[in-house]
C-alpha cells in the first residue's frame, strides 16, 4: 500500500494587511478605506474563530498519525474510515468494542502487504478496483487496502503455500468432544469406558460446534489439520502422539472458546424511573466454578476482588465487575431477566449462551491409522491456512518490523464521538 495521500485542506482565512492611506486622498477614499479595514478586521476575527473552533479540534486530530507500520503511516481520518467499514450494520455500543480490533486489522493488513511484497507477490490498484467493481462497491482508496489484503491472502495460499503441502501423509481417524469441567469429563469418560455411546454423548454435551455437529467423529485427518478445524492444537497433538484405541484422560484446554458462560450478578441499586440498575458482574466458564465463587461471596469475600481475579468479562473485570448503571437491553436477556424481573440482590449461577468464555476439557481417541493417505482438498486448505498463520505470526514477531500504535483512550473516544456526530 502506498502511503495514504491526504487531500489539501481549504485555505484558512487570514488577516489581510492594508496599506496606509495617504492624508491627501479624498474624503471618499478615506471612508472607503475605513470600511475595508473594518471588513478585514471582521474577517480576521472570523478566521481566528475558525482556527480555534474547527482546525484545532477537528482538522488537526483527523490528520494526526495514529499507527505506523515500518515506514507507512495511518492517520486518524483513515482509522475512523476503517471503523466505519468494519462496523457496518453495528450499533454504536458494538462499535465501541471494535476500536482496538480495527487498529489490529490496519496493522495486520499492512504487514501482509509488506510481507507479500518481500516474497515477490503484489496486487495492483487496477486488480483491486476490478474486484470492487465486481462486488458493486465504490472505488474508495481507503477500502482498497482491505480488499488488497484479502486478495493477497488468496494469492499467497494459491501460489506460495500450496507447494508446501504434500500430496499424501499419515492420517489418523479421531474421535473427540469438548466438555465444560473436569468432573463432567471424568464422568463422561467413565461412561464411555463402560460402553456408553460416544456419538450420543458428544451430540448432547460437546461445547465445540464441530465435534457436536459431527457427533464426536472428527474424521480422518493429517497432522496439523485438526488444529485449524478446532482452533486449538491439543486434540491433534494427543491424537498424533497416542496409541491406537486409547481414550485420553481429560485434557485441559484453557484457551479454547465456547459459546456459553455463567454469570454471578450483584445488584447494588435499582431505579424505576427511568428503569435502570447499578450492578456488578462476574462471568465464569463453568457452572461448577460459578457455584464455587458464589459460595466464596456468601462467606464474605469481596466481589470486586473475585471479579478482577476470575471474571472473563473484559468490559468489567478491571473495575471489579462494576458496570455502573445499566438499562434493559444493555446486556443479554439472561442478565436482564435477573436484574429487572426479580428483587434478589445476588444471583445463583446464570447460564448464558449469548456470551463467549474460555476453558474446558477434551476427551480424544484414535480409532484407526493410515501411514500414507491422500490429503483431501478440505484438509489441504486447512494446512495452507495453518502455514499462512505461522507466516503471519512470524511477521508480528520479527524485530525488524516496527509497528507503533499511538491510540490511547482519549483518541479512541474522540474517534467514536466524531463518528456519532457525523451520523447526526
Amino acid at each position: 500500500m502506498v502511503k495514504k495521500k491526504i487531500e489539501k485542506p481549504k485555505r484558512e482565512v487570514t488577516r489581510h494587511q492594508l496599506s496606509r492611506w495617504q492624508l491627501q486622498k479624498r474624503r471618499q477614499r478615506i471612508l472607503l478605506g475605513s470600511g475595508i479595514l473594518i471588513i478585514c478586521a471582521v474577517i480576521g476575527l472570523i478566521g481566528a474563530g475558525i482556527y480555534h473552533q474547527w482546525y484545532i479540534p477537528e482538522y488537526k486530530p483527523l490528520h494526526q498519525t495514529v499507527i505506523t507500520v515500518n515506514d507507512t503511516e495511518f492517520d486518524m481520518d483513515y482509522y475512523i474510515k476503517m471503523i466505519k467499514y468494519y462496523g457496518q450494520g453495528m450499533s454504536i455500543q458494538q462499535i465501541y468494542g471494535l476500536v482496538d480490533e480495527v487498529a489490529i486489522y490496519i496493522e495486520q493488513n499492512e504487514l501482509i502487504r509488506q510481507g507479500a511484497f518481500n516474497l515477490g507477490i503484489n496486487i495492483s490498484d487496477k486488480e483491486v478496483d476490478n474486484e470492487l467493481k465486481n462486488r458493486d462497491l465504490p472505488l474508495n482508496k481507503d477500502y482498497r487496502d482491505v480488499f488488497r489484503a484479502q486478495m493477497l491472502i488468496d494469492k499467497l495460499l494459491d501460489e506460495y503455500f500450496e507447494p508446501e503441502v504434500p500430496l499424501s501423509a499419515e492420517h489418523r481417524h479421531i474421535l473427540g468432544m469438548f466438555l465444560e469441567n473436569e468432573s463432567q469429563a471424568i464422568e463422561v469418560r467413565a461412561g464411555l469406558e463402560s460402553s456408553e455411546d460416544l456419538a450420543e454423548l458428544a451430540s448432547q454435551l460437546s461445547l465445540d460446534n464441530f465435534s457436536k455437529e459431527k457427533e464426536g467423529d472428527l474424521g480422518w485427518r493429517p497432522e496439523g489439520a485438526l488444529t485449524m478445524l478446532l482452533n486449538t492444537s491439543l486434540p491433534g497433538e494427543y491424537a498424533f502422539s497416542s496409541e491406537l484405541g486409547v481414550l485420553s484422560q481429560p485434557i485441559y484446554d484453557e484457551a479454547k472458546t465456547r459459546n456459553v458462560g455463567y454469570w454471578i450478578i450483584k445488584v447494588l441499586e435499582r431505579q424505576e424511573e427511568p428503569e435502570q440498575a447499578h450492578i456488578q458482574v462476574i462471568l465464569l466458564s463453568s457452572e461448577q466454578q460459578a457455584q464455587t465463587v458464589r459460595t466464596r461471596l456468601e462467606d464474605g469475600e469481596d466481589f470486586a476482588t473475585l471479579a478482577q481475579e476470575l471474571s472473563q468479562h473484559d468490559e468489567s473485570m478491571e473495575t471489579g465487575g462494576d458496570l455502573s448503571w445499566v438499562t434493559p437491553d444493555t446486556m443479554s436477556s439472561t442478565v436482564d431477566e435477573f436484574v429487572f424481573n426479580t428483587e434478589l440482590e445476588l444471583s445463583q449461577p446464570l447460564r448464558d449462551e449469548d456470551v463467549w468464555t474460555e476453558g474446558g476439557y477434551w476427551l480424544v481417541k484414535v480409532i484407526d491409522i493410515d501411514d500414507d493417505r491422500e490429503i483431501e482438498d478440505e484438509d489441504r486448505d486447512l494446512l495452507k491456512a495453518k502455514a499462512l498463520n505461522e507466516w503471519l505470526l512470524a511477521l508480528w514477531d520479527d524485530p525488524q518490523n516496527k509497528v507503533e500504535n499511538y491510540l490511547d483512550d482519549e483518541k479512541k473516544a474522540w474517534a467514536i464521538t466524531y463518528i456519532i456526530e457525523s451520523q447526526n
